[in-house]
């Protein structure tokens, strides 16, 4: 059997510390995904996933490299891509955009298309109910997540 490096997966408060330590983002969403709903940070390049492979070569391999998309799929394949092309510095940011605007993390753009028209965002991924904490409420696999 051949040797896999795993990909190291962060959750989006981890990626925010990350580049605020001077990480740069990877969102690998298309471009038109990207007008409509992008990360607000000062340190991203946009290189879709359909262009990948053509132009990954373009990321430095001296810097820790966030890669994002829109759920941590399409982020996860092109980190693994990276990796197994020699780059050591490179982690994968879990549940993409959609947590991080969840978790109310800037954004530029209109976070409807992952938040629904609705929902505002709650600790949990959704919007509590009327009087009632997400605190209290298990989420998806029965966990409570505060």
């Amino acid at each position: 059997m051949e040797n896999q490096t795993l990909v190291k997966e962060i959750c989006p408060t981890t990626t925010q510390e990350r580049v605020k330590a001077g990480a740069l983002l990877v969102d690998v969403r298309e471009k038109d995904e990207v007008a409509e709903l992008a990360y607000d940070v000062p340190n991203i390049v946009n290189i879709p996933l359909s262009e990948f492979e053509d132009r990954y070569s373009e990321l430095p391999k001296d810097k820790e490299l966030v890669m994002v998309c829109k759920g941590g799929g399409r982020s996860l394949r092109a980190a693994g891509f990276l990796v197994n092309h020699d780059y050591t510095n490179v982690v994968n940011m879990q549940h993409g955009i959609i947590r991080w605007a969840q978790k109310g993390f800037p954004t530029k753009g209109d976070t409807s298309s992952v938040l629904g028209k609705n929902e505002t965002g709650g600790c949990c991924g959704t919007a509590p109910a009327k009087n009632s904490s997400c605190c209290n409420s298990p989420n998806s696999n029965g966990s409570v997540c505060c």
